[in-house]
């Protein structure tokens, strides 16, 4: 791109985000930010991942892959605090895919966005709180699963204040439960570094091979971390937060991450860390370790803490999710009344996103949502990383191209993981494909109709030269 071109392109950005600010108001604050980074990474994935690992790696290798896929999830957030400085809106990769590539791009990452990146990990999120519901208080799962969607739905989808001030509140008490789980295990536990080897060595060649696939699954885990990009415009200062509130809280995911895998492998043995593939699919290795520990008391309380991440989790996605619905709608590219009032939550797309979620509660299986939303959603953050190596290379620093590379390879690796292990990943993409071909013309064609229509005779006359 040359000077002349970028300056233009960066002018034309600027008056578009001038136009998407009119549409928010700031109301979002840099530890708000960091609060809604840190319940989208932080589920329940955290508490059974280093389980299915140590069938093939022992403890240092299971450390080892979280901090390298906290590398990866940082190396992510540099690409897109620069995307996020440049196009301080909402929408994510909506957003800038439509400004980086073409409309139509940003328009297949909003289907994306809707079928699979929020409703999908909503759904799951839904199910899983759903479980432990039936067993803290003998209910049945799938319609707890479907009221916890509907609570969470009314909580953002009718005030403002009271969304943020409840999304802070599950931050908090998931952030203190977390904390605590650590401590104990810290204080309590073992602190010697673990000597135990993995249940089926394989060799270096195996080791290398379980490693590299590890990093598919804990990449899933720390997904998220781009959350505050689909609200920018509500943040009070979108070019000095929405970045810090990325690097704060992925920094702090890591550090949660490692600590408490750390406790994992320091207090279980690989016959305790097997038993969460064999066993009830409510157990976890947090479970495991309280038990241990503290006794069957503890091991209970972990199902609170388990529950109250779940539904954190499913809150934020809640709320940042329906932000990129609503700036297709005032776009042009979905009815109008997704986009919802200046000083309101988009209610109509919240509640799109929660009954999305609730039909895919209803209809899919829990692991067929877990591959496939993880691959589309990586396909769909790689495009905009990729786009803006192209179009902005020049203005780039060597660190950002680094940071770019880096996502690139492990979005790459995978990508290509999960297509062989889950063929059917391809039909989603192509079904989403397929819709939002679909979905792009006719909205195309509708707000053609519209504009012939708002055109008086005379005027439609002479631009024809009649």
């Amino acid at each position: 791109m040359s000077d002349n071109a970028s300056t233009t392109a960066s002018t034309s950005i600027t008056g578009q985000f001038a136009v998407a600010r009119a549409h928010a108001v700031g109301r979002i604050g840099l530890w708000t930010g960091v609060g809604l980074v840190v319940a989208n990474m932080v589920g329940s994935g955290v508490l059974t991942t280093a389980g299915y690992m140590a069938d093939s790696l022992g403890p240092l290798w299971i450390l080892a892959a979280w901090a390298i896929g906290g590398v990866v999830a940082l190396a992510g957030a540099a690409v897109y605090a620069q995307l996020a400085h440049v196009m301080p809106e909402s929408g994510g990769e909506y957003r800038y895919l439509s400004r980086l590539i073409h409309p139509y791009a940003g328009y297949v990452a909003g289907w994306t966005s809707l079928l699979v990146g929020f409703s999908a990990p909503v759904a799951m999120a839904a199910m899983a709180a759903g479980a432990y519901l039936s067993v803290l208080l003998g209910v049945d799962a799938t319609l707890s699963a479907i009221a916890v969607v509907v609570v969470i739905t009314a909580l953002h989808g009718l005030h403002l204040r009271t969304s943020s001030t409840a999304q802070d509140a599950l931050v908090a008490v998931k952030i203190v439960l977390l904390i605590s789980f650590i401590a104990v295990g810290l204080w309590t536990g073992s602190n010697q570094m673990p000597a135990w080897t993995a249940q089926q060595p394989t060799g270096l060649a195996g080791t290398l091979g379980s490693f590299f696939n590890s990093l598919v699954y804990i990449g899933f885990c720390y997904s998220g971390w781009n959350a505050v990009t689909y609200v920018a415009a509500e943040f009070k200062h979108p070019r000095r937060d929405v970045w810090r509130a990325m690097w704060i809280g992925t920094v702090v995911v890591i550090a949660v991450y490692l600590a408490v895998n750390w406790v994992f492998v320091a207090n279980l043995t690989p016959a305790d860390l097997a038993r969460i593939k064999t066993e009830d699919e409510k157990l976890t290795l947090g479970h495991l370790v309280l038990h241990n520990l503290v006794g069957p008391n503890g091991a209970a309380a972990m199902s609170s803490v388990v529950l109250v991440a779940l539904v954190s989790s499913l809150s934020a996605m809640t709320l940042v999710g329906p932000r990129v619905y609503a700036a297709m709608a005032r776009d042009g590219y979905l009815p109008r009344f997704f986009a919802g009032r200046d000083d309101a939550a988009p209610l109509a797309s919240v509640v799109l996103q929660s009954g999305v979620a609730i039909v895919l509660v209803l209809t899919q299986n829990f692991s067929v949502l877990l591959n496939n939303a993880g691959s589309v959603l990586t396909l769909t953050s790689m495009a905009a990383v990729v786009a803006l190596l192209v179009r902005r290379n020049a203005l780039l620093s060597v660190g950002v191209k680094v940071a770019a590379g880096i996502y690139i390879v492990f979005s790459s690796w995978a990508l290509l993981f999960s297509v062989r292990e889950t063929p059917s990943t391809l039909l989603w993409a192509a079904a989403i494909l397929a819709l939002a071909a679909g979905g792009y013309k006719l909205a195309r064609r509708t707000a053609a109709a519209g504009m012939a229509e708002a055109v008086p005779v005379g005027a439609e006359g002479a631009s024809r030269g009649i």
